[in-house]
This record gives structure tokens, sequence and C-alpha cells, in this order.
């Protein structure tokens, strides 16, 4: 019985060294690293194949990673499983390649460059994250007029076995949107892509961002000041109480947003989700605790700019983290906040086009949406200014009975 080889670690192969010879460092089920006496390092997969030993050349050490390369070989193991010859496949797939001229890969990035300009920088973020992390790998060196819909299918049943369905139900929207790209440009026959949410696993029922009641917000905002926590953190979830921003809005605020003698904050519409300009009447609360903030990173462009660089913001977890810690995992979230707002505002009976204008929420009548250009800033000044006296009297012990607004 041959030995079984022990798997291969990046630190071996970061450290092999050539020799006078060609030598192998193998993986097992047959992968192994060539090491050329040149110091090249090639990967190689050796099988059998009608009763023949073949070899399948897998790329060079480090452009192809080791877990890369693994999942070459699994892919490899599997053709064989079904009777193909991994050999003629790579050949078939290269002459299809050649003759189409286009990958998925080349038409997703093209697609993505081409929307770019459109979207929210939140949308550009999350959608290259996704294109990296879930369809690139599976289907970016495939030709484009190669790919199947069950192949589809397969891949987003995938996403959803994981149990991410917002991810899986965002690649079936951006596969089919890549794809009519390539049919608008002429250069694919047919969209596999369509349709994917016919046979779409039911979603688990969603839950709203958590967010803890009025009566608990003295406790959260005074655990949060005895916290062993970094200052911008503290004022950070101050101001996502008083403004009932989204948080990735206050995170990557710059200054220059900021009329602090005004006390507006006009947020553009390029980093808005509604792709709206919208203008945060600022409370004296708020304001104050901007001016606490300009003493801080007043010299750089952000207001909450990263520990590690100053020109990127703090990160998107460095919020919710401090939360969890301090004991309000799954009771209390950053943008939960927004919920408490919108709870505690409508219970006091103000106007609800003023509480959704400021949430920046667009109108679910499309119509009414589109002609309504009214932003109540005023009146939401006042409002936000009366939520944030209530918030302190509240600090303080006072007995707080909530005005009802006509």
């Amino acid at each position: 019985m041959p030995r079984k080889a022990t798997p291969l670690t990046d630190s071996a192969l970061k450290v092999a060294k050539p020799k006078d010879r060609p030598y192998k460092l193998a993986d097992g089920q047959g992968l192994y690293l060539e090491v050329m006496p040149g110091g090249s390092k090639l990967w190689r997969l050796k099988f059998r194949f009608g009763g023949k030993e073949n070899r399948l050349a897998l790329g060079a050490y480090p452009d192809v990673p080791l877990q890369k390369a693994r999942q070459k070989r699994d892919e490899a193991r599997r053709l064989l499983s079904e009777g193909k010859d991994p050999s003629a496949e790579r050949k078939a797939e290269q002459e299809a390649q050649q003759s189409n001229g286009l990958t998925f890969e080349m038409l997703a990035r093209e697609w993505h460059a081409y929307r770019v300009p459109r979207w929210a920088s939140s949308t550009r973020e999350q959608t290259a994250a996704y294109l990296e992390s879930d369809l690139l790998p599976a289907l970016g060196e495939r030709a484009v007029n190669s790919i199947t819909r069950p192949e589809l299918v397969a891949l987003i049943r995938k996403i959803e076995n994981r149990g991410a369905h917002n991810v899986a139900g965002k690649c079936r929207q951006w596969l089919n949107q890549i794809f009519r790209f390539g049919l608008a440009k002429g250069v694919v026959e047919t969209n596999p892509a369509t349709d994917l949410d016919v046979v779409a696993a039911p979603a688990p029922e969603t839950r709203h961002h958590p967010h803890v009641t009025f009566a608990e917000l003295p406790e959260l905002l005074d655990k949060m000041e005895s916290a062993s926590i970094n200052t911008l953190t503290r004022h950070a979830i101050r101001l996502l109480v008083l403004t009932g921003v989204r948080p990735g809005e206050l995170r990557a605020a710059p200054w220059s947003e900021f009329d602090l003698e005004a006390a507006v904050w006009t947020i553009p519409k390029e980093r808005m989700k509604a792709r709206r300009s919208h203008r945060v009447p600022l409370p004296r609360q708020a304001v104050a605790i901007l001016h606490q903030l300009q003493e801080i990173t007043g010299r750089y462009e952000l207001v909450f700019a990263g520990r590690n660089s100053s020109g990127r913001p703090m990160s998107e977890n460095t919020v919710n983290k401090a939360l969890a810690d301090a004991g309000y995992k799954g009771r209390q979230t950053g943008h939960g906040f927004r919920h408490l707002l919108s709870t505690e505002l409508n219970s006091r009976g103000y106007n609800r086009d003023w509480i959704e204008r400021q949430l920046a929420h667009g109108d679910q009548n499309e119509i009414r949406d589109t002609y309504n250009h009214a932003t109540y800033l005023e009146q939401r000044r006042q409002m936000m200014q009366e939520w944030a006296d209530s918030v302190d009297a509240l600090c303080s012990g006072a007995n707080v009975v909530p005005l009802r607004r006509a």
C-alpha cells in the first residue's frame, strides 16, 4: 500500500529552495509541487485515465496558491469520477476561450466598471466583494458562452446551503445583469441566469435589527461611557442615537459635509442608499460632539478616520463589536438605533413624513416619492432637538413624558 503523503503547508512551499535537479513535494491525491533548478515552482497533478498515467499542469506557485491548486485537483478528480479526461476537458475549454476570446471574469469586470458610477460606494464595495468571493472563483476562467443554467443553479444552491440567502439573492441579480450586459454588447448568445429566483430556496424569516427600548437607552449609553473603547467609537454611538443616520453614512463622513454653524449635515447622493442627497439637522448635543471630534480628527479628511490609516474610515464592525462586548450582542446594533428612533418618534405622534425623511427612506408609493421633494428640514430640526432633549432628560434621571404631536 503506497505511503500517504503529508499535506503541504504554505510555509513549507515558501521555504522550498531549488536544487541541482528538479524535485517534488507531494500534497496527496496525485497533487505535487515540482521545484525546478531555476527556482520556479510548478503545480502538477498525476492521474490515470484509460489505463494510462498522465500529468496535468495546474499553474505556478505562488500565482496559484495552495488552496487554489487543491481546488483544481478536486475539480479534475470530479471529472475523472464522471468518466472524463481532465486533460481533454482543459484543452476543449482553452479552445473555447480562444475561439470566443471572452471569459466570465472579463465580462463581469467590464460590467462592474460600467455600473460603478451609478452606485453608492457601499454597493460598489459589496458587489466587488461578492464577485471576488463567490462568482469569480467558480466561473472566472470559463468562456462565457460555455456556462449553463444548471451550473448557475448549483452555484447559487451552494451559497444558500451555507445560510447566506441574502448573498444568494444578490448573486442571482448580478449574474442576470452580467449576462444581460453581454447580450446587449452582442458577445453572448443566451442569458442562462434568467429566472433563477424561481428555484430559490426559501429564506428564513427576516429579522429586524435588534434594539433596546427607550427606557433602556440610559444604561446602554452609561456602559459605553465606562467601556474601554476608542473615543471615536463612543462618539459615533452617540451620534447614531442623535441623528438616526445609517452607520455607513456616519463612519465614512468627511468634515466637508458638515456646517456646524448652521447645524446641518449634507450627505451627497453618491453616498446615499436611495441615491438622493440628504440634509440632517443637527441638535445642539450632536454639534457639541462634533466640536469635540474636531480636536481629534479635524486635521484629517474623515471625521471617523481609521486608527491605522487616516485616509480610511473606521471599520464597519467597530460599533457593533463595542456594543457586543458591552453585553448587547443580539440586543442592539448600530443600525438598530434607527429602529429605536423610528419606534419612539412614531409612538409620540410625530408626522410620519418627517420621520421617514429623517431616516432617508423612500416613499413606498414610487410615483409619490418621485414628486415629493419636501425635506421638512425645519420641522425635523425641532423634532430631533426634542428627541435629543428627551434622551438627555432620561439619562439625567428625569421622569420623561413624551409629548404627542399633532
